[in-house]
């Protein structure tokens, strides 16, 4: 275990409170810091002049002695594919490069009201399709704990810049595991939340019915406060869910009493690295010396889940991204002498290998005489996979523990030309996904067979809407096992 050497999100809000630090000085900080680690490519675009703008409003109204907001001064990062008012919202695609949006995404305004400064645009996945960051039209992003490797996709930029220390907070997107497998390979800490919990109103569309907003925090308690004010109901967010929202931190470390998670056979796969195995089972060991009972499940259907996710992702991504044709906006290619021409090259000069290829894809699954075959069967095993939750869930367990990706953090190119292997590191968190499941990435160690230490994450997974059931057991497996961080 190595220790915390990078400021968490209470701690930064903290020291504004106690006057230690003012909230210029904390949006200073962390855009130098940004411009320290430029080298890992973990940001679009810096918003110096606004940022800096915004934090001068908060120090005045400190100083007049108004209560400020309860997140004042607090810097965070933005992934490329939600939108904002300061600067491009890319997508890390050529198909959007010079795009500005005419308004701001739900959950950015939300953490702007709480206080929070929004300072940078992240890195990502073209359209937050990948599981490395290496599909970006603005280059790879590189893993700060070895940068000959990859930090895990698509989120990226943010889950870099939290384990780097220069950002305490992140808000990113998950599809099939785009905040957890990047939050695990970068020893840092991500949340998905239930389907509808944040709006989704402002996040550019991938698969619509599996797509949600999360925060990346170096902390449990990070992520916990980032809930607080990014979750609730959405008028203008035909997904988004009308439940109150607690105050998720409070009572994050208390003892709930005897609890149960459960393990499906699927999490201890022949396949996984031996580190993640040997971790996983260590992991299984604190649990339980923090009061969990153990019990081993069937969950059958998870051995299908990879293959029904990239169907149903792909043929949601084939529509969606439909509406990217060089006529409306984005990119338009010049001097086509048809319609016809302008789609092809607008979209082949626009989109990279991997959103073709899944736009491909997608195009087949729904193809005539393919839907019943792909994506109607697909649709079933999606409803089973939910059973099989509900099912683990019935028995008393209060969470669903997996390794959160079957393999440490993988050298840059290592897998560019094996899509299917790539699409594998998946196999723990598309299904969470697939049933509009809240799950959690927390650290749980360090492999070390591989010439530098790189961080494993385990993943708890909760029933619909029960975010503090895992946000406490994380946290007390978090006070257990400790802080893993590049920079200690």
């Amino acid at each position: 275990m190595t220790g915390n050497a990078r400021p968490t999100a209470g701690e930064v809000i903290d020291t504004i409170r106690r006057g230690e630090l003012t909230c210029r000085q904390a949006v200073e900080n962390a855009l130098a810091a940004a411009r320290t680690h430029a080298a890992l490519n973990a940001c679009v675009e810096l918003w110096d002049e606004p940022a800096l703008q915004r934090a001068d409003e908060l120090d005045r109204l400190i100083a007049s002695g108004v209560s400020p907001p309860p997140l004042a001064g607090l810097a965070f990062g933005v992934k490329a594919n939600i939108c904002t008012t300061l600067g491009r919202t890319t997508c890390a695609s050529r198909m959007l490069a010079d795009y500005r949006s005419p308004f701001e995404a739900t959950a950015v305004r939300k953490l702007r009201e709480a206080g929070a400064i929004p300072i940078a645009s992240l890195n990502m996945d073209e359209f937050g399709m990948g599981s490395s960051g290496e599909n970006s039209a603005h280059g790879p992003t590189l893993n700060p704990w070895d940068h000959a490797r990859v930090p895990g996709g698509s989120s990226s930029g943010g889950a870099a810049a939290v384990a780097a220390g220069f950002l305490p907070l992140a808000l990113g997107s998950d599809t099939g595991g785009s905040i957890r497998q990047p939050a695990a390979m970068c020893g840092v800490v991500g949340i998905k939340p239930t389907y509808g919990r944040i709006s989704r109103l402002g996040l550019v569309a991938y698969a619509s019915s599996l797509d949600q907003i999360g925060p990346i925090a170096a902390d449990v308690h990070g992520v916990a406060l980032a809930l607080t004010h990014l979750c609730g109901f959405d008028p203008d967010d035909a997904t988004s869910a009308d439940l109150p929202v607690p105050d998720f931190t409070r009572d994050l470390l208390a003892d709930p009493g005897p609890v149960r998670v459960a393990v499906p056979r699927q999490a201890r796969l022949g396949s996984n690295h031996p580190d993640v195995t040997a971790a996983f089972e260590r992991a299984l060991d604190d649990l339980r010396a923090i009061g969990a009972e153990t019990i081993d499940v069937e969950m059958p259907m998870l051995d299908a889940a990879v293959n029904a996710y990239y169907i149903v992702a792909t043929a949601e991504a084939s529509s969606n991204l439909a509406r990217y044709d060089g006529v409306r906006y984005g990119r338009r290619a010049q001097n086509t002498a048809s319609l016809e021409e302008l789609y092809t090259r607008s979209r082949t000069e626009g989109f990279g290998p991997e959103v073709q290829r899944r736009i491909m894809l997608g195009t087949h699954v729904l193809s005539s005489g393919y839907a019943d075959e792909f994506y109607v069967t697909a649709l079933r095993a999606r409803r089973v996979i939910k059973q099989e939750f509900d099912a683990a869930f019935s028995l008393g367990c209060c969470a669903v523990a997996t390794p959160t990706a079957p393999n440490p953090a993988f050298r840059l190119g290592e897998k560019a030309s094996d899509p299917a292997s790539m699409y594998l590191e998946d196999v723990y968190t598309v299904g969470v996904n697939l049933a509009g499941l809240p799950a959690i990435s927390v650290p749980m160690g360090l492999s070390t067979s591989l010439g530098t230490p790189l961080p494993l994450g385990l993943q708890l997974i909760a029933p619909a809407f029960e975010e503090s059931s895992i946000l406490n057991l994380a946290a007390r497996f978090e006070s257990r096992v400790g802080h893993f961080s590049p920079l200690a």
